[in-house]
């Protein structure tokens, strides 16, 4: 009921101006009536008969009032519908009668509710308004964030553009401001100290940088020019100062000049500050530093190379001193009083240890010290000490340069060669003086391998500065070895035999020469092969071939000319074989010589007391390949003869034999080897004979019972083989 009121109240009229309950009241309940004479008048209006009507809606509303409750029992009872209507209608006004006493009797709190909810009408009024005006509040704080925000993001934004302008600007003014304890240590302290060093380098950062802003032509560079302007000719001059007193200082005599290179190189800085700030005092420095050290290296390199040619070898080989030259007492050089220094010549001996590393990269020669001990050493001992000395300064000097002239490529070459050039060129016109009027072939090629050697020691040091250098003097060493070499080889072929004094059957000297000669040229030539020079010892074997067969036609014998040809054929091989490799050309041509007339040997030697077996052997075994030896079977007084023969004389045959091999032949070893081979030989022609008297036609011989057993015939050879 509070409910309904309620309701009725809020859509009614205004309440505000009626102050009467009862009033109130009646007012509602006319407001209800109209609302129910509207109703009515709304189904009046409802026009059933038009054709618009749509009869499935009705049939719809029917079917639902059907289904209404109060319909269903009034149809089920059977009650008059108009009759019911009007009791319905009935009960409907006494309800209503009933509704409106209860709407008086309730007048007062209905009275009292509509004046609470005007109350609470104008409550919810004001709050309403402040809520408005809290939305209102709200909005403009909304607002007012939003601007805050925006001007921090702008404050934040022109803070951070503040903050990296403050730091250019601090950086700037840091690089422009001079401070005094640059000023006092570049005025005043030492330039060998740490911090004058230390602020050298700060002061060229702000001359680079003052030079920078005045391309961009900042205002502030001319604030502080004058300074940094004044300090760069205070540090340009003590620093040209201090380099000029190292630099002299080279000049006093038995000065190591090394010490005060090292000392410029720890202040390789300062030669880095005059060339970026003051490059006319930089060309001074190198000038004069480049004039000092070409003067002190030619000094030097002139007095020790003077110096050492004073321990040089007295005796040195001219142009008679040539292998085919005689060795008679009239060549003073090659007389007895000079052999040892004639060996020199074409023997290497110990001189080829001036190739070992230990002796290649060792000490220097002192010239002084030689001569108080009264040493003399070969030319090549002496090149090796002097180009050493050139090579260890040479590096040393071109790192120098790179290092603190700041040069690299064709700049440090031109430089070094500006320093070197004098000295070089005195070693190379010194060099082609004596190369000119040498003939001491292996001091020519030990000297042409000394500078390969040395040549591949500069490439490990990555030092090209010397490498124009090696060059031309392998360009002077090589033609004059090979012009020496073909000299040698047209004295052998231009050698008379009939000249050469007194035949004699020993290894001759110009062979030994050979021997000694072409072994160390072979052992020399091993580590870097020269295919020139394998052509020109090709020619020199040839000739001394030539020559040795020549000097063997002079014997009348052949037997002369064989042991003549196997003594200087294993003697040439024995010397080769001990430098040079088994399967040199050399080593291989001699053992193929040898082997042939130490055959022809054999045969040779056996044929005086062996002949007539052999020559027996020969024909017989030649027969019987013919299938002919019933030729020979008239021959049994001949097989007689030699079988009883060499029964009777082989033993006294073979000793003499041995003894005359051995007498025959320098080398024991190589007699021995003869000897063996020729009693080898000797088996095998009686194993021949042997097999030959076996065949059928000589079956029915009597004199088959005299031959010696082959077994027994070996073990008495066996006897007979000397031992050495």
């Amino acid at each position: 009921m509070a409910e309904g009121t309620a309701t009725a109240a809020g859509a009614g009229p205004d309440v505000n101006t009626a102050g009467n309950p009862t009033e109130v009241a009646m007012a509602y309940l006319q407001d209800e009536k109209t609302e129910a004479d509207i109703a009515n008048l709304n189904l009046g209006e409802l026009d059933i008969t038009t054709d618009e009507f749509i009869l499935d809606e009705v049939d719809i509303h029917i079917q639902a009032n059907l289904e209404d409750d109060l319909v269903k029992e009034a149809l089920k009872t059977g009650v008059d519908l108009r009759q019911y209507s009007k009791q319905v209608e009935a009960e409907l006004q006494r309800i209503e009668q009933a509704s409106i006493k209860d709407y008086i009797k309730e007048s007062q709190n209905i009275a009292l509710l509509h004046n609470q909810i005007t109350a609470c009408d104008s409550i919810l009024e004001r709050m309403e308004g402040m809520l408005s005006g809290f939305q209102s509040d709200l909005s403009s704080i909304s607002s007012e964030i939003q601007t805050l925000q925006q001007q921090s993001v702008s404050m934040n934004v022109r803070l951070k553009n503040r903050q990296a302008v403050r730091s250019h600007l601090s950086q700037l003014v840091d690089e422009l401001v001079v401070p005094g304890a640059m000023i006092s240590t570049i005025l005043d302290s030492p330039v060998t100290e740490q911090e004058f060093l230390e602020q050298l380098h700060e002061l060229n950062t702000k001359i680079n940088f003052a030079k920078e802003l005045s391309f961009r032509e900042t205002l502030a560079c001319s604030d502080i020019q004058d300074i940094v302007d004044r300090l760069k000719l205070k540090a340009v001059s003590k620093i040209r100062e201090f380099i000029l007193q190292k630099i002299y200082s080279f000049r006093k005599p038995m000065t190591n000049y090394q010490i005060p290179q090292n000392t410029l190189l720890k202040y390789r800085f300062f030669y880095q500050f005059l060339l970026a700030n003051e490059r006319t005092v930089a060309k001074e420095i190198r000038d004069e530093y480049v004039d000092t050290m070409s003067k002190i290296y030619y000094s030097y390199f002139k007095s020790y190379s003077g110096r050492l040619l004073k321990v040089q070898y007295e005796e040195v080989a001219d142009k008679d001193d040539l292998m085919g030259v005689e060795d008679t007492a009239k060549k003073g050089f090659f007389s007895k009083p000079s052999l040892k220094s004639r060996n020199t010549i074409f023997t290497l001996g110990q001189r080829g240890a001036i190739l070992s590393p230990a002796e290649l990269e060792g000490p220097i020669l002192v010239p002084h010290t030689a001569q108080r001990g009264d040493s003399r050493y070969p030319y090549e001992t002496l090149f090796r000490s002097q180009h050493y000395a050139l090579l260890d300064n040479g590096c040393r000097e071109y790192l120098f340069l790179s290092d603190f002239f700041m040069v690299a490529g064709n700049s440090a070459l031109d430089l070094f060669n500006s320093i070197m050039g004098k000295t070089l060129s005195m070693f190379l016109k010194s060099m082609s003086t004596y190369v000119s009027d040498c003939y001491d072939s292996i001091a020519v090629f030990l000297c042409i391998h000394i500078i390969l050697r040395f040549r591949a020691i500069t490439a490990k040091r990555n030092i090209p500065a010397l490498d124009k250098y090696w060059e031309a003097v392998l360009e002077l060493l090589w033609p004059r070895f090979e012009l020496i070499l073909e000299m040698n080889i047209s004295s052998i072929r231009n050698t008379d035999p009939q000249k050469l004094g007194v035949l004699d059957t020993r290894p001759h000297y110009i062979t030994r020469r050979y021997a000694e000669f072409s072994s160390a040229i072979v052992s020399i030539n091993q580590t870097f092969p020269n295919e020139r020079t394998n052509a020109l010892l090709g020619q020199l074997q040839i000739e001394v071939e030539n020559f040795v067969l020549k000097m063997a036609a002079e014997f009348p014998s052949r037997r002369d000319q064989l042991i003549f040809l196997i003594n200087n054929y294993d003697m040439m091989l024995s010397v080769l074989m001990e430098r040079a490799a088994d399967d040199s050309k050399e080593v291989e041509g001699f053992q193929q010589l040898l082997l042939a007339r130490t055959q022809e040997f054999i045969e040779e030697i056996l044929s005086p007391p062996f002949g007539g077996m052999i020559a027996f052997v020969k024909e017989a075994e030649a027969l019987m390949e013919k299938g002919q030896l019933d030729r020979l079977k008239n021959d049994e007084a001949r097989i007689t003869q030699l079988v009883r023969g060499f029964s009777s004389t082989w033993k006294q045959s073979v000793e003499a034999m041995s003894q005359d091999v051995m007498r025959s032949f320098t080398n024991f070893k190589n007699g021995t080897s003869i000897i063996q081979g020729a009693l080898t030989q000797l088996i095998q022609y009686y194993h021949g004979f042997h097999k030959v008297l076996n065949q059928p036609t000589f079956r029915s011989l009597a004199v088959r019972s005299e031959l010696i057993n082959l077994h027994h015939l070996m073990v008495e050879v066996k006897k007979h083989k000397p031992n050495f």
